[in-house]
């Protein structure tokens, strides 16, 4: 039984084991949550993926209920179990998470690969330091939010943009409008080296970087989403932020194949990769007018 290697996959394949084990047999949640004396929200959020099972013996009673008894196969839903209760890397910085980024984060680090529309600001993981930090400092006040808010998901950013430019880089396909790209954050100064980031990134073999242009009549979403392609056995994912800033995951069939057209859709309007350069070039020429 193959597992993903990370904590927050390992818990969302366990959840879905546990959840067709249940199906198969044809039986509630309520009616297992009952005779095994959980609650209901207990057992949905298990399956889900949301939260692990502390007690080993709460996992061995669940498997008994299933008639799972072939050794082999306990054995290694134990230690998916097990691998599952480890702390990721990102813990430290749960505190000043919002809700549904935790998870996202964890199925972020797994993935096999990350395909990304951003339509109003520069993806994160191709910014800088100094346009983060900007971008968080701009929404302070609005957002009351604390310097230490701000430096936690500063590091943090930097520390999920090397999973994209460290070890064992994953492909990253991003497109991002041409407002993205114009929008001034921070200063001019910011902005510039934030496009040199950009064509830094963007010339690596596993990066590649598509601009929406403003004239362009083609198919473009007014939403932000990010489809990760998951390593089997997980799904496919999709991930978009709400409006009150709480992040939304989803493996559902319907939703990922949603926003796959449309990514599609947005690759087919955007110019071609080989145009990004000059895209970056014309943005820098007016910020570098700004400046002088």
């Amino acid at each position: 039984m193959a597992a993903p290697k990370g904590p927050t996959s390992r818990r969302k394949h366990l959840g879905n084991v546990l959840e067709k084990m249940r199906t198969d047999r044809a039986e509630s949640r309520e009616d297992v949550a009952t005779a095994l004396g959980f609650s209901p929200e207990k057992l949905w959020r298990l399956e889900k993926g949301r939260t692990g099972l502390p007690n080993t013996g709460d996992l061995k009673a669940l498997l008994e209920h299933y008639e799972v008894f072939d050794e082999e196969t306990v054995d290694e839903l134990l230690k998916i179990h097990r691998e599952s209760l480890t702390q990721g890397w990102w813990v430290p910085y749960n505190p000043h998470l919002q809700k549904g980024m935790r998870d996202y984060v964890g199925l972020e680090t797994d993935a096999a690969s990350i395909s990304a529309w951003q339509p109003t600001l520069v993806f994160g993981l191709l910014q800088t330091t100094s346009y983060t930090r900007a971008l968080l400092e701009s929404a302070k006040a609005v957002d009351e939010k604390t310097t230490e808010f701000i430096d936690s998901n500063v590091e943090l950013r930097m520390s999920r943009k090397k999973l994209v430019t460290e070890d064992e880089p994953r492909p990253l396909w991003v497109i991002m409008a041409e407002d993205a790209i114009r929008s001034t954050i921070g200063s001019p100064a910011i902005m510039i080296e934030q496009y040199e980031e950009i064509q830094r990134l963007a010339s690596l073999d596993h990066i590649t970087v598509q601009i929406l242009p403003g004239s362009s009549t083609g198919y473009r979403a007014s939403q932000n989403f990010a489809l990760l392609e998951q390593h089997d056995p997980l799904p496919k994912m999709v991930q978009a932020d709400h409006v009150n800033g709480q992040c939304w995951v989803t493996d559902k069939k319907p939703e990922v194949g949603q926003f796959s057209r449309r990514f599609e859709a947005l690759r087919a309007a955007a110019l071609a990769p080989h145009e990004t350069p000059r895209i970056l070039m014309n943005a820098q020429k007016f910020q570098e007018e700004r400046k002088s």
